[in-house]
């Protein structure tokens, strides 16, 4: 039976977090609201409409709609020149040739996916990409794991998730899969531990140097 390398994106593959953060910051500015960034910073890993709920509360659809489009645009300045994680393509590859199948599982899709998908630059060992627009609930909900377990047809106990905040931990442990937390999106480790990682590494290239004692390893 095969094996799931499922992957967040922003803060576990592409440095992002903090861009996420700053644009985010300015949209809510933009419209009247002071939010702390380390309030957003928090809340990063959340689909764009969840991270304005869980920061703001309730909002009309108007006011939603607004915010998400702000952060878009901010955001979209950016798409040419994503910062990779340190090793990141170079892990992603390791892992497909050691025969696990390696998916994506992000909030992101369209364009900011494809932007990521660049700075990766290792679209020849992604067996495939769950994105938003494949499920009804983003991060903490299983579904987007789920989603990705179904992509590569293998069972939970099979898999492996590997993220940066504690919404990618508890979407791994409630889809039943291993987690693997990164400290590269700037969440505690003990945050992550407490939200369910089994393991803990500084980045990808920390997790590509260990891969042999990791949740990762290769059969043997």
């Amino acid at each position: 039976m095969g094996r799931a390398a499922v992957f967040d994106v922003d803060g576990t593959l592409v440095d992002t977090n903090h861009l996420h953060v700053t644009t985010w910051w300015e949209a809510f500015r933009q419209a009247g609201h002071r939010v702390p960034m380390h309030a957003i910073h928090r809340a990063v890993g959340l689909g764009s409409e969840d991270l304005i709920v869980h920061l703001l509360g309730g909002r009309d659809r108007d006011e939603v709609d607004m915010l998400v489009a702000a952060h878009t645009t901010l955001y979209g300045t950016y798409f040419d020149r994503l910062p990779p994680l340190k090793d990141a393509g170079r892990l992603l590859r390791r892992l497909d040739h050691d025969g696990w199948n390696v998916v994506l599982a992000t909030s992101a899709s369209g364009h900011e996916l494809s932007a990521l998908r660049r700075a990766i630059g290792a679209d020849d060992a992604i067996a495939a990409t769950a994105s938003a627009d494949d499920v009804e609930a983003g991060k903490p909900a299983p579904e987007p794991v789920e989603h990705a377990l179904e992509l590569a047809g293998v069972p939970p106990e099979q898999a492996v998730f590997v993220g940066d905040t504690v919404w990618d931990m508890r979407a791994g442990t409630r889809a039943g899969v291993t987690c693997v937390g990164l400290l590269s999106g700037g969440i505690p480790s003990a945050d992550l531990q407490e939200a369910g990682a089994r393991a803990i590494y500084r980045d990808p290239a920390h997790l590509l140097a260990m891969l042999a004692d990791s949740p990762l390893a290769p059969d043997t």
